[in-house]
């Protein structure tokens, strides 16, 4: 379309210059006299003319057919019925009518509103090139691992889940799949959002479309196609831009009431200025052709439509996924937020909260060592949480697991013991100690380590709190938002987590089936509720929310619960929905504002009420306004965008 657009402009505007020049009065202004009039010229002026106005108002001419098929009358209507008025009279008037023709009018008219829609077109495709940009993302082809070892490059149609593929530095990752071999940093910036380099080593996810670092890694493929992550991104972008928009239908509406404003408008003026003001026929006409001209909605059109494509392009672009577009505008009403505890404000997996010393003779961090010197050998998530949390840990000798207690080895020459309370009962060992006594009130995993039979500490371990949950927490607050978790976890550990991160209230001992009715209890206290989980057990509850959110969805994006769909585990892109959903919101509003106040003021300026002080408005002006108009609309549009904390884009 914008092709076709271009190519009539311009054969148009090449056939107007004659036009031009064949009109009395631009010959006037030019102060070229009768030297360029001739026998005839007139016939010649309607020639042009009729090749402007059907060449060139073909795509407003076919448009009015297309509206009037559908008995819904827009835009095309209004452009088809001023260019046919100037035409048919301005032909009538070469044919006998007594009166003066509008060709220079017509064709200028036509010039600018083809003008006008190809800049139009450009913005829609500019704004829209978010899918073309994730379509290449992929490469052209693979270098495949065969049975024998031998590696040939194939086309990427040809990989099966189960092939094997070399990726070499700075290639794109064919297909997504696991690493079988090698290590290497990934950029995923333009999939997740994500800005930082992703490590990967063997049994590491990686993504298709993913831009491959420093080593060669070879991956076994697992989706490919309509399968892979990035498929199903572009399918949720394109569902997203097509999908019904609360604030489009009210553009649609107005745009339909503003053109049953304009053909009455245009039939009021011709009665003012012919009956009442007793002006001629073609005065009248001109009138009228103007108001019909700078009436069309264009701008009312595109207010909408236009940053929906923008904001969706931008979302994607930040691993934000919108599936339900009325649901990501109600998200800047949210005044309630409900969290799902695990895997979502936590990171799902035991980590070390507190280390307590109970003795003299070891500091927190030696008891650590000491623990995760005997936890390595252990794979025991208690266990692989110490061995995380601690740095350099020595070797063990005489390693021995202690059923259902804990383990056992020699450490640096010191008999090492890492057991749970049920052992120290067992061995008569007593512990009194506040800080463990407030650990254990929390809820959370308390294990001692024993040296050469003392008890030396106490490390205690919880599902660990993200670093971003607690900023993505004050933020809302900030927001006005209240902010709750929802957790089939106990209820010390949930306050512990509450008290964490600041939260308003907390749902704790919730079964999956009954968070759905503590959702709706929420929304009973008359408040916008969004509801964040992972997609999975939350499924209810993410249903029954005002907007859903599935956060760390990963390389599964198909969430079919949800209304927004988050790629990364980050809590703070709640936080930047909203903030997207908020300026989306303003960026309709000012283009709705701009297109309806404009019109408001165009349309007596085009009648002509200002006549008496000496200001008229050509057809051809007229068109130059309404275009201007669409144009402030499609620029206002492009100005959106997606504010993002640092911690937010590099965490």
């Amino acid at each position: 379309m914008v092709a076709d657009f271009r190519k009539r402009f311009w054969i148009s505007l090449a056939l107007t210059l004659p036009i031009l020049l064949l009109s009395p009065l631009v010959q006037k202004l030019l102060g070229l006299g009768t030297a360029l009039r001739f026998s005839g010229d007139i016939y010649v002026a309607f020639v042009l003319s009729s090749a402007v106005f059907f060449y060139g108002g073909y795509p407003f001419l076919k448009g009015f057919v297309n509206e009037m098929r559908k008995l819904q009358p827009g835009m095309m209507t209004l452009i088809a019925l001023a260019i046919s008025v100037a035409y048919f009279y301005s032909s009538s008037v070469v044919f006998g009518l007594a009166g003066k023709t509008f060709f220079w009018e017509l064709a200028t008219l036509i010039d600018i509103m083809l003008l006008g829609h190809w800049i139009e077109m450009k913005s829609v495709m500019g704004a829209s090139r978010a899918l073309e940009e994730l379509a290449k993302l992929m490469p052209s082809d693979a270098h495949k691992i065969f049975p024998d070892g031998t590696v040939k490059d194939v086309p990427l149609d040809q990989l099966r889940p189960g092939d094997k593929v070399l990726v070499k530095p700075g290639e794109k990752i064919p297909a997504d799949g696991v690493v079988l071999e090698g290590e290497t940093s990934v950029n995923e910036a333009m999939l997740t959002g994500e800005s930082k380099p992703v490590h990967k080593k063997p049994g590491d996810e990686v993504i298709g479309g993913a831009i491959n670092g420093e080593g060669s890694i070879t991956v076994e493929v697992q989706r490919t196609g309509k399968d892979s992550f990035l498929s199903q991104v572009i399918d949720l972008v394109r569902e997203a831009q097509a999908s019904k928009s609360k604030t489009q239908d009210l553009a649609n509406r107005a745009a339909l009431w503003l053109t049953l404003i304009a053909i009455a408008g245009g039939a009021i003026t011709m009665f003012v200025w012919l009956a009442l003001v007793n002006k001629d026929l073609a005065f009248a006409l001109e009138r009228t052709v103007t108001v019909m001209v700078i009436t069309c909605p264009h701008a009312l059109g595109l207010a909408v439509p236009l940053v929906v494509a923008v904001s969706t392009a931008i979302s994607a672009r930040n691993g934000l996924l919108i599936r339900d577009r009325a649901a990501f505008e109600a998200a800047r009403n949210i005044r309630a937020i409900i969290f799902d505890k695990t895997g979502t404000l936590t990171e799902g997996s035991f980590g070390v909260t507190d280390v307590v010393s109970l003795g003299d003779r070891y500091s927190p961090e030696e008891i650590v060592r000491l623990a995760a010197a005997v936890e390595a050998h252990s794979e025991h998530p208690i266990a692989t949480g110490i061995v995380k949390f601690a740095k350099n840990p020595p070797a063990v000798k005489d390693f021995r697991a202690i059923p259902g207690k804990g383990a056992q080895g020699v450490v640096e020459g010191h008999h090492v013991v890492v057991a749970s309370p049920g052992y120290l009962k067992t061995q008569k060992l007593e512990v009194r100690n506040d800080q463990v006594d407030k650990v254990r009130s929390q809820g959370k995993t308390v294990v001692f380590v024993i040296v050469d039979g003392r008890v030396e500490g106490a490390i205690a371990l919880a599902d660990t709190i993200r670093p971003e949950s607690k900023q993505a927490i004050a933020e809302l607050k900030a927001m006005g938002i209240r902010t709750m978790m929802l957790t089939g976890d106990n209820q010390q550990v949930a306050h512990w987590v509450a008290e964490e991160l600041g939260l308003d209230e907390v749902f704790a001992e919730v079964l999956p089936h009954e968070k759905a009715a503590k959702v709706k209890e929420v929304q009973a206290r008359g408040l916008t509720v969004a509801m964040t989980g992972d997609g999975v057990n939350d499924a209810p509850a993410l249903a029954q929310a005002d907007v859903g959110i599935a956060i760390g969805a990963g390389t599964d994006v198909a969430v079919e619960t949800a209304d927004i769909v988050l790629v990364r585990s980050n809590p703070l892109d709640v936080v930047a929905i909203i903030d997207l959903a908020k300026a989306t919101y303003r960026k309709m509003a000012q283009n709705l504002a701009w297109a309806t106040g404009y019109n408001a003021l165009a349309i007596p300026l085009a009648a002509g009420v200002l006549y008496s002080q000496g200001i008229l408005l050509s057809p051809a002006m007229g068109a130059v306004l309404m275009s201007l108009s669409t144009v402030i609309v499609a620029v206002n549009a492009r100005f959106l965008k997606l504010k993002r904390t640092t911690s937010r884009s590099s965490s």
